[in-house]
């Protein structure tokens, strides 16, 4: 566990479009996601521009996992824009921003199991079919 006085440092993310293996800067990645108008710390709107039903309902799904969170949704507001907007209310005194910032960071993490087992099963299979 880092000490109190290490700074936390954000892994690195590589872009999967790219043909070299190019890092996304995460500061400009953040510019996609905005909050809709009326907004209050325990409901709010957010628009994820460039984003589809893939990240939607996996979002969806993890955040409502969150005993802290009262209702989570999305919708694509038109199928020729790429934007997926997403509603998040939580329990009284629960901020929908660490909500969201929670079900990003647990997603990431489930998505790493996934790519971690799928690594191995392919490396054991790999193995089998050259003996």
């Amino acid at each position: 566990m880092p000490s109190a006085t290490e700074e936390k440092v954000a892994p690195k993310i590589i872009d999967p479009a790219s043909e070299h293996g190019d890092e996304i800067d995460a500061s400009v990645d953040r510019d996609r996601i905005r909050v809709l108008a009326g907004a209050t710390e325990s409901a709010a709107s957010f628009q994820f521009d460039g984003e589809d039903h893939t990240l939607g309902n996996a979002l969806r799904y993890i955040i409502m996992k969150n005993p802290d969170v009262e209702f989570c949704g999305y919708s694509i507001p038109h199928p020729s824009e790429t934007k997926m907007n997403l509603r998040i209310q939580t329990y009284d005194n629960v901020s929908v921003y660490q909500v969201l910032e929670k079900g990003l960071e647990d997603l990431m993490n489930m998505c790493d199991v996934v790519t971690e087992k799928f690594t191995v099963s392919r490396e054991e299979f790999i193995n089998q079919m050259e003996q």
